[in-house]
């Protein structure tokens, strides 16, 4: 499987994901900029994402603690989701999104 994965600068990413890792995780240990400061607990909304609007309906819609969680996010759009609530699977083989700002690690932001 995999995501592709727009980065801060632009540059479009394919990253191999396995079945069940979190989205965060995949472009976390992929090294490719992501802040994900919590680590995946929904605590925080430095792992923000836009999910490309064709890969929108083939997502579990987000919970009420992840919508709350998004009020935190800089520029929030329509497309918005936390990357550590959504979990590879088959279905999600080529999903493709962009980082948002706010997510940049402290190295890319400066």
């Amino acid at each position: 499987m995999h995501i592709k994965v727009i980065d801060h600068h632009g540059t479009e990413h394919t990253l191999e994901a396995l079945d069940g890792w979190r989205v965060m995780e995949v472009i976390r240990d992929w090294d490719v900029g992501i802040k994900a400061e919590c680590g995946g607990a929904c605590a925080c909304a430095t792992c923000h994402v836009y999910i490309d609007p064709e890969w929108l309906d083939r997502l579990a819609p987000p919970n009420d603690e992840e919508v709350d969680r998004l009020d935190d996010a800089p520029l929030v759009e329509a497309h918005s989701r936390l990357s550590c609530q959504i979990l590879m699977s088959e279905d999600l083989d080529g999903l493709r999104l962009r980082l948002a700002p706010g997510s940049e690690p402290e190295a890319v932001a400066a």
